[in-house]
């Protein structure tokens, strides 16, 4: 049972109804339930979490599994959604028990989201293999969110705040779970002029941008270079382009860029700062989580947008391999725990206290 809001006391806050955010423990053989138990109980994280001019619940949706139950050491004001799924777990071993149990975490934390119980949703990772042995086709939790919403236009964006220079990085992907080989049989006129509504409304509703710099990567090296790597840049990528900037003249669209030369820029403004595009657009999976990883693998957070709530998840995966041993890092879960309340904060018109 979620508590009431009445069961909190809000701090003097110009919004006194609690942001009230729910955290998945993904798959709990994993280091989903580590890496939630140590940020809630980061002091780095409660620190900015007295800075903000709102107050704050969270609400744990999983098992009391794994010893990283006891979060009572912290000040802030944390409840149990405990499911009690009967899961068995040992650390390290992802099977059907615990694929079903991460399943059902993330329908409970969906199901309160679409009540209105929750403002967002930080989900810890889930094993897809886990999820195929207990029954469940969903390539993951981002086609999970896009069904139970109906939503028409969802798309998986990954946004980084640079510790260097402060510049955001951000990038949605126009292909997202499916082989390279269907990449040029899935990307269509149609699905990139969608891709780039879905990043514009997310820029204005989550971000507060009315206006910037759109790049788009090409397909092919040296985007095609004029049709001897590749024709898609000629014959569809430009003149999709070209029809989507007249119809929205508030943002530049810059390419299709050779997908080589597409970071530089973002890589220079991630370490120094200056002018650099507000979001970027790449056509498939790596082309755009490479770059990501590479300058913010510790801070990167994936950012479900064109739901109907706020959802974040670190970007990283269930590190099996170390699950259980306690040296799992909670940078990037302290991040989507931070970006999903200045989200959420920011869709409800409060501002924020940081440039998103």
């Amino acid at each position: 049972m979620v508590p009431a809001l009445s069961d909190f006391a809000p701090r003097s806050a110009p919004f006194t109804i609690p942001f009230t955010i729910a955290l998945t423990f993904g798959d709990p053989a994993g280091i989903g339930p580590e890496v939630v138990a140590k940020a809630l109980t980061d002091q780095t994280l409660r620190n900015w979490l007295r800075m903000q001019p709102w107050p704050v619940r969270f609400v744990v949706v999983g098992d009391r599994v794994g010893g990283w139950d006891d979060l009572a050491d912290t000040d802030l004001a944390i409840v149990w959604q405990d499911l009690a799924t009967n899961v068995t777990v040992c650390p390290g071993i992802g099977n059907a028990q615990t694929g079903e149990a991460s399943f059902q975490y993330l329908q409970a934390a969906i199901a309160g989201a679409l009540r209105g119980d929750y403002g967002a949703i930080v989900t810890a990772p889930i094993a897809k293999h886990g999820w195929q042995a207990a029954g469940h086709t969903y390539p993951g939790q981002t086609e999970v969110l896009a069904a139970r919403t109906q939503s028409d236009r969802p798309g998986m964006l990954f946004a980084a705040r640079s510790p260097h220079s402060g510049w955001v990085l951000r990038v949605l992907l126009a292909t997202v779970h499916i082989p390279l080989s269907q990449v040029p049989l899935v990307l269509t006129p149609a699905l990139l002029t969608t891709k780039l509504d879905t990043l514009r409304d997310s820029l204005r509703r989550d971000f507060g941008l009315a206006g910037g710099t759109l790049a788009v990567a090409g397909l092919n090296p040296h985007a095609g270079e004029g049709g001897y790597l590749g024709t898609e840049e000629e014959t569809w990528l430009k003149p999709t382009l070209a029809v989507w900037q007249a119809a929205n003249p508030d943002w530049r669209v810059w390419g299709p860029v050779p997908p080589d030369a597409l970071w530089v820029g973002a890589a220079r403004a991630w370490y120094h700062g200056g002018e650099a595009p507000i979001a970027y657009l790449a056509l498939y999976h790596d082309q755009g989580l490479i770059p990501v990883k590479m300058l913010a693998f510790d801070r990167a957070v994936n950012v479900t947008v064109g739901l109907p709530f706020v959802r974040t998840s670190p970007d990283h995966g269930t590190a099996f391999d170390i699950a259980g041993q306690g040296i799992a890092d909670p940078s990037s879960m302290i991040a989507a725990i931070q970006w999903a309340i200045e989200l959420t904060a920011q869709r409800r018109g409060a501002g924020s206290r940081t440039n998103l």
